[in-house]
């Protein structure tokens, strides 16, 4: 019999952009994988009226309710409404405030988007992401030592979403994409600055999605050996040395979330330097 999931109502009430809210609420849903949230995201509440009607709208479905709301009045509405409607909350930031306030030994300032503020981290994320898609798929070779970290990796191996991962956090990515019989970029082999990484997957895995990528391909598109296990397990074999020819790490991205291949990278790049 196929499983039948539970679905719950997920409330995400933030008076910034709720980015926080989601990244937590999932991260908890993750764990219950019986169960799925249906999520009712409510950003920028910064008023008694924008709180009472996003209240009634929790009243009308309720469920678990979540928040960050720094403004201790609407925090205090938040949690009077919820025990009058019989449903649970949690203010998800004040448990982590009220550590750092203890250690730290002073007051927040409690302001709305303080980790939007645009600094020069903001900026730097910016110039990270022009950068990275400026030079996605092997475009603009000829300044490959400016970036933090170049991927090489063949045919669908994740290289573009993680590249724009890593930028959003500020590294330079920049990607291109391994060939046989296609040679690197001199540029990339004389690169004293990146930290160049491969990525590899099993040719099973990446057989079942260039299937798919090939269902949208134009009708002179000869797909036969670009979806073959065998030609694909002999792509992986050059791309394998032709990484260990230049000492450059690998990571197997089979079983790896986009989240999960970056975290391997940024750890990568203190052990190398």
């Amino acid at each position: 019999m196929e499983n039948r999931k539970n679905y719950f109502h997920l409330h995400l009430i933030s008076d910034s952009t709720g980015e926080t809210l989601i990244a937590a609420g999932r991260a908890a849903a993750a764990q219950f994988q019986s169960s799925h949230a249906l999520e009712h995201v409510y950003p920028l509440i910064r008023n008694r009226k924008q709180l009472m009607q996003v209240m009634d709208a929790v009243d009308g479905a309720p469920g678990i309710v979540l928040y960050t709301i720094v403004d201790r009045e609407l925090a205090g509405l938040i949690d009077q409404r919820c025990r009058e409607i019989g449903v649970p909350c949690v203010s998800v930031l004040d448990p982590i405030i009220e550590l750092f306030q203890s250690y730290l030994g002073s007051p927040s300032r409690r302001r709305s988007g303080a980790q939007h503020v645009m600094d020069a981290e903001y900026f730097a994320r910016i110039e990270a992401l022009n950068f990275t898609m400026d030079h996605d798929d092997g475009q603009v070779p000829s300044d490959f030592n400016e970036a933090d970290v170049v991927l090489v990796g063949v045919s669908r191996t994740s290289k573009t979403p993680t590249s724009i991962y890593l930028a959003n956090r500020g590294i330079k990515t920049a990607n291109i994409p391994i060939v046989p019989g296609v040679p690197l970029p001199d540029a990339l082999l004389k690169a004293t600055k990146p930290l160049i990484v491969g990525l590899i997957a099993s040719a099973e895995r990446l057989s079942q999605v260039r299937q798919h990528r090939v269902l949208g391909t134009t009708q002179s598109f000869h797909g036969e050996d670009y979806t073959d296990r065998a030609a694909i397990a002999e792509e992986l074999k050059y791309a394998r040395s032709l990484c260990a020819r230049n000492n450059w790490p690998l990571i197997d991205v089979t079983r790896r979330s986009i989240e999960e291949t970056a975290a391997a990278i940024v750890a990568l790049r203190p052990r190398l330097r």
